[in-house]
This record gives C-alpha cells, structure tokens and sequence, in this order.
C-alpha cells in the first residue's frame, strides 16, 4: 500500500476584508466618515452596516437561484459512499445485505461497476461509513459493527492484484491461486502486517453454486472467506475480542459462511 504525500506547503489563509474598513483607505464607509472632525449625522452608522450586509446576502441568494440544477447520476465512482443494501429480519432474526448498484464504498473515481455480492447479519449489526480516505485502503467497500459481537469489513480488490489478466476476464478464486497465496496477499486489510504459519487455526475449500469458496479461522479471533467472479475478489473479515468471541462464536461462523455472489450473476 502506498504511503500517504507528506505535504511540506503551509496553508494559504485566504484574507478577510472587514466589512467596514478604516477611513484613511475607504472614505465613502458611512460608518466612519468624518465631517469637520466629527461623525456624520445624515446617515446612522448601524443603519448603513446592516443596508450593506442585506445588500449582500440578496446578491448571493440570486446568484444561487440563478445557477442550473444538476442531476444526480447514481453511478460508480460519483453516488455516496452508503446506499442502503440491508434487507428486513427474517423469521431467524438475520437480514440479507446486497450490495447496491452504483455504490462506491472507498474506491473513489474511475473503478467499474462491481457485481453484486450478498451476506448475513444478526439484528444490532449496523452499517459504518467508509470513503476514499479509509485508513483500510481504497478496496474497503463496507463495514459493519456490533458493539457486542465484533466488526465486519469487505474488500473488493481487482483480480490484477494477483494476476496479469484483462479487465473483462471471467475468474475464479482457484484460478487465482492456492488458499496461501490469497490469505497471504490481505495482510495489509486483514493483519496490518505479515501472517505467520502458527497464525491459521484451519483453513478449508467449499463450492457453492459453481463458485469456490475459500475459508479461514485466524488468530486470534479472525474469521475470513474469500472468492472471486468475473475481475474482482471478495474478501469477508470479521474480527472479535475474546469476551465478543466468547459469547458469539457460532453467529459470527454464521455471518463468515453466508459471502455468497447470488446465482443470478452467476449464471
């Protein structure tokens, strides 16, 4: 990942003008004009301030009226960084989240559409906001919280991250490489630093619907899936303190196991 610029300019401080400057530069302020020494009586000093101020605040509300509307184009890359993707509770208590098209999570201007990924949450996970200037990196697309049960992230990452390959390749995760290789190529996301040996408490392979599926368990409380379609990867991590982990386990595998990309864009 790249270093954040260091920048070394100061700040410009743009100058203000006072509203009513002193006499030697702007004679005409009625407010401080002078006659023989003494202040002018033909017009209030506050009367001429405020005439000034509404004079102002009148130009800038025309200025705004006259200034064509904009339409807003929900496309990748310009639409907010949140978009509601999460369905109502089902009998079981979890909501589906699909990913809106158009969103754009943290990648800013100039990625292409992203397909649609889906996964599984208890009622109380909520959606955070992520941007550009995530300190995750620009492949954050979404987090989620439980104050009680832990903190959720997906990274979509172009499949050129491991690969040479063209844009509009169809790939799938094996073709991208061993589990290793993937788990390995996240650390920055995942572990902020490199994952040793010891650090995988299990690892396993699953296809769902023609699409392979990688999984992980890592210490000390990380739960991982990965998978790929078409040019992108998908990452699903969650993480949990020990008294989080402790006392949801079993939602939190849940969650982990429920990454899908929905068989519609896979056929």
């Amino acid at each position: 990942m790249l270093s954040p610029l260091q920048p070394s300019l100061r700040p410009v401080h743009p100058q203000t003008t006072p509203l009513c400057p002193r006499p030697a530069r702007n004679p005409l302020c009625t407010r401080c004009q002078a006659s023989g020494g003494q202040q002018a009586q033909d017009s209030p000093p506050e009367r001429g301030n405020l005439f000034g101020r509404r004079e102002l605040v009148a130009a800038a509300a025309a200025l705004c009226a006259a200034a064509p509307s904009l339409p807003v184009a929900a496309i990748q890359g310009s639409t907010a960084g949140r978009l509601p993707g999460l369905g109502k509770p089902d009998a079981s208590g979890y909501r589906i989240y699909t990913r809106p098209q158009g969103k754009s999570g943290g990648h800013g201007i100039g990625w292409t559409e992203i397909p649609t990924y889906s996964f599984r949450v208890p009622s109380g996970w909520n959606e955070t906001p992520v941007s550009i200037a995530d300190l995750g990196g620009t492949e954050i697309d979404v987090r989620f919280v439980n104050q009680e049960a832990g903190a959720l992230q997906i990274v979509v990452a172009p499949v050129a991250r491991f690969v040479d390959i063209d844009d509009n390749a169809d790939v799938r995760i094996q073709d991208l490489g061993p589990p290793e290789k993937i788990i390995s190529g996240f650390n920055p996301e995942i572990y902020g630093g490199p994952l040793n040996d010891d650090d995988v408490l299990s690892q396993e392979t699953e296809e769902i619907n023609g699409i392979t599926y990688y999984r992980w368990e890592l210490r000390p409380h990380h739960l991982v899936t990965a998978t790929a379609f078409k040019n992108r990867v998908f990452l699903l991590g969650l993480t949990a303190n020990g008294r989080q982990w402790r006392k949801h386990e079993p939602s939190l595998k849940e969650i982990a196991k429920s990454l899908q990309v929905p068989v519609a864009s896979a056929g």
